[in-house]
This record gives structure tokens, sequence and C-alpha cells, in this order.
């Protein structure tokens, strides 16, 4: 019997020209970014490990992938946690301004409280004394015929002190009043004080409460030694209002 040998286009390829074939079209599948079709059961049954070398480029991938994937979540996390710690400390710092702002705020609004009270106290114009003849008394001995103000009992040379913060307006003699004071205090009422018998201040002079003015007398329209005292709306005569009324106002228990 004779046998015939299958040649020309009746050959069967080999299976290195097939495997090479094979390895041709996944290199121009991955080129082209088709990478799925690897997945196709003709070409995987074909093509091994040895004969394509893609399988290990594949996992190398996705370990690499999986690494970046973590390290971009921990810098993501250590992100937000440098976020809220600095947020935190923003947030305590200005807790804390505000604080110290509060603090000064205040010191300064005690600061301000002490002074005014500081500038609104007042005393007796003569210490550990008492009122011998009271406001609006009549008598002729007045030419009003009543009493402008009150008097201290007083021994001449005794300390006459300033009832509160002011500034002298006028000194001298004041005819019926004798040796006279007149201040005006920084609540913009006046005080006056006469019969002296020393002057310790001078006009423009600024003088604090129970600073000493001068001394008591007896100088001027006077039966005897003794202080007069007079709470005015202005410097002069004719002006006055209640003595006691006014010193009781300010704190001073006569």
């Amino acid at each position: 019997m004779a046998f015939m040998c299958a040649t020309g286009k009746h050959r069967l390829p080999s299976r290195i020209k097939r495997s090479t074939a094979h390895a041709a079209g996944v290199a121009a599948l991955a080129a082209t970014g088709v990478v799925g079709s690897l997945a196709a059961p003709a070409l995987a049954a074909d093509n091994s490990v040895e004969q394509t070398g893609l399988t290990p480029v594949i996992t190398i991938g996705d370990s690499i992938a999986a690494k970046i994937d973590a390290q971009a979540a921990a810098q993501k996390q250590a992100a937000e946690t440098a976020a809220r710690k600095k947020a935190a400390e923003e947030a305590a710092r200005k807790r804390a301004e505000a604080e110290a702002k509060q603090a000064r705020e205040a010191k300064a609004r005690a600061a301000r409280e002490a002074e005014r009270k500081r500038l609104n106290t007042f005393v007796a114009p003569i210490s550990d004394s008492y009122v011998s003849t009271g406001y609006k008394a009549s008598s002729s001995l007045w030419s009003s015929g009543s009493h402008t103000g009150i008097d201290f009992h007083a021994a001449t040379g005794t300390t006459v002190h300033a009832v509160g913060y002011g500034t002298v307006v006028q000194t001298g003699w004041g005819g019926a009043y004798g040796n006279q004071i007149v201040i005006k205090m920084n609540d913009g009422t006046y005080t006056q004080y006469g019969h002296l018998s020393s002057i310790g201040v001078s006009v423009g002079q600024q003088v604090a409460t129970g600073q000493q003015i001068g001394l008591s007398g007896s100088t001027g329209n006077t039966t005897g030694p003794h202080l007069h005292f007079e709470a005015r709306t202005t410097p002069e005569y004719g002006s006055d209002i209640d003595p006691v009324a006014y010193l009781r106002s300010h704190g001073v228990d006569v």
C-alpha cells in the first residue's frame, strides 16, 4: 500500500507555529489594552506561563496596587489625623485668647469700678464731730434770715478735709464767711468751707477725698469757732442745697 504525505496547504501547522501565533495575538491584545480577552478559554488552553509570561506581570501589578492603596489609605488617615489635631489646637488657641480677653476686660471693669468708687467716696469735713446748727435754721444772724449751710462743731485749728475729689475754684476772704474755700466736685456740684483760720490750698489745685485743705476758726460773721459747710449747684452764694442730704447721698453719716 502506498502512503501519501500531506503537503502544501493541507499540512497542519506545527505546535511551535501555533504557540508563536497565539503569543503574537496576546502581545497585540496587551498593546491595545484589551486585557480581558486573556480569559478566553481557547487562548488560556494554549498559552501557559512559560509561553506568554503575562501571568507573573499581572500578579506583580496587583501586589503593587495593593501596596499603593494601603499607602494612600495610611496617608489619608495621617492627613485627617493631622487636620483634626490642627483644628483642635486652633480651637484651643481661640478659647485661650477669648478667656484671656475676658480676663483683661473683667480686670479693666474692676479697675474702673474701683476708681469710680474711689472718686465718689466722700467723708465729713470735720472728723469725729457733729452738726451744731442745721440747714435752714432761722436767725437774725444771717442776712438771708436762714442758715444756708450746716455748722460742724470744731475748735480753732481743727483740720478741715475736702469731702471728696474736686478742683479748688475759690479761696480767700468771703465777707460774712470769713476765710473760705470753694471746691468744684467731680460730680459737678460745689462745696464751700467757711470761717477758716488758715487756708492750705490754691485756686486750680486738685484735691482728694479726706485731704487737708485748711484749719477751722471764727473769721467773718460768727459767734465762735466752728466750720460752716455748704453744698451748692454753682460756686456762688444763693445756690445752696441741703448739705446733710448731700453728704448722706454720698455715704457720709451725719
